[in-house]
């Protein structure tokens, strides 16, 4: 089993930043992927951002030079830094975490951007 905890979720004003945490707990071992997903009201959950612990990183186009997805491998943590927000942006943001055996999804964080 593997347990996300996620932090950073807020309410800011289009063209601000917010940076968002995750930490994983559990049995966490061999090639992962961590990473960020978001689903707005009345939308499906799409993709944000995704980093395995090789490094490699995938971003939705729409989020392309605005957000930094990072993690720190000896501390289980993804962080994404989103720079830029616009009132689009807006949605509950969940931490994933998938290897061989399976994914988890943490519960989520809200974000909202005010125009």
């Amino acid at each position: 089993q593997v347990q996300l905890v996620e932090s950073g979720g807020g309410l800011v004003q289009a063209g601000g930043s917010l940076r968002l945490s995750c930490a994983a707990s559990g049995s966490i071992f061999g090639i992962n992927v961590m990473g960020w997903y978001r689903q707005a009201p009345g939308k499906q959950r799409e993709l944000v951002a995704t980093l395995t612990n090789g490094w490699q990183t995938n971003y939705d186009d729409s989020v392309k030079g605005r957000f930094t997805i990072s993690r720190d491998n000896a501390k289980n943590t993804v962080y994404l830094q989103m720079n830029s927000l616009k009132s689009e942006d807006t949605a509950v943001y969940y931490c994933t975490y998938s290897d061989s055996r399976g994914g988890y999804w943490g519960q989520g964080t809200q974000v909202t951007v005010s125009s």
